[in-house]
């Protein structure tokens, strides 16, 4: 099986599908590689080359019980990076991920990356302060981790309708394809799960992202229950400098479930758009 080991010797699992321009997707929190799966293979089928891995103490990867802070998750995402040598890349965080994403970039640079799509992203700060009272109050959020050592399985059935927009036009989720996220999310690590909330929740990203300077696209649905557009998809359109915003009407935080058509589509346009100009201009040289 393809594993990489990380530079704290953590093992991670990962898929490697296809041969052409390289996208690698950062999947959510609780989720593993396999989230983006239809997704990826439609990439594939229009010839790019779609990468995802499992996270620390998710799926079929090592849980060393630590890490899981967004450093040491972005440097996790930095070795799977550098032991594939990927280069002109496009990086997909869905949710979590966008934070593995951003932190990836302001620690290593984008020599490597073409651009990023920041998919329902927990971004930029989800905690309320004074200076952030839209956020979620820090005492509910960490009693609501105390909640899951031992009652995961009922917030999970609590929260499935509105990840996957039961009731919305268009959004129609078999209980099978459903019940499969919640069986990832519930087979995550419980130390994972719970100190990666911590990261997501508590982690404020809004002084990194104006400093992003490759291309980013952004997808956020309107009926988004996780995080609204407005604390997520318009924040990031207003720090990141080079940003585009598409917001899918009707549309909840489970977009790989409820509109995979339609991110294949926008993810190629992106991948069109994004190609550096070194490799144009080699590409007109006689």
């Amino acid at each position: 099986m393809p594993y990489i080991e990380t530079r704290d010797g953590t093992a991670l699992f990962y898929r490697d599908w296809g041969t052409g321009r390289p996208v690698l997707f950062c999947s959510a929190w609780g989720m593993d590689s396999v989230e983006a799966r239809g997704v990826m293979a439609d990439l594939v089928g229009h010839g790019m080359r779609a990468i995802s891995f499992d996270r620390r103490g998710h799926g079929r990867s090592d849980d060393p019980g630590r890490g899981y802070d967004y450093d040491t998750l972005s440097d996790d995402l930095a070795d799977v990076i550098e032991h594939l040598d990927l280069h002109e890349l496009i990086l997909v965080g869905h949710s979590m991920g966008g934070g593995e994403v951003v932190r990836y970039l302001t620690r290593n640079g984008d020599d490597r990356v073409d651009g990023i799509v920041l998919l329902a992203a927990t971004l930029p700060f989800m905690l309320a302060t004074p200076d952030n009272p839209d956020g979620l109050p820090g005492e509910v959020v960490a009693e609501l981790r105390s909640s899951w050592r031992h009652h995961m399985d009922d917030w999970l059935i609590e929260n499935a309708d509105a990840y996957v927009g039961a009731g919305l036009p268009g959004c129609s989720v078999s209980l099978l394809a459903r019940d499969a996220v919640l069986n990832s999310i519930l087979g995550t690590s419980r130390l994972a799960a719970m100190e990666c909330n911590r990261a997501v929740v508590e982690t404020d990203f809004r002084a990194e992202l104006p400093a992003i300077t490759v291309p980013a696209l952004l997808i956020h649905g309107d009926s988004d229950a996780s995080i609204s557009v407005e604390l997520g998809g318009r924040k990031q359109a207003d720090l990141l400098p080079d940003s585009k915003l598409l917001v899918y009407e009707n549309a909840p935080h489970g977009l790989y479930l409820t509109h995979p058509e339609r991110l294949t589509l926008d993810l190629l346009a992106f991948a069109a758009e994004t190609r550096q100009p070194h490799q144009n201009a080699a590409a007109t040289m006689p």
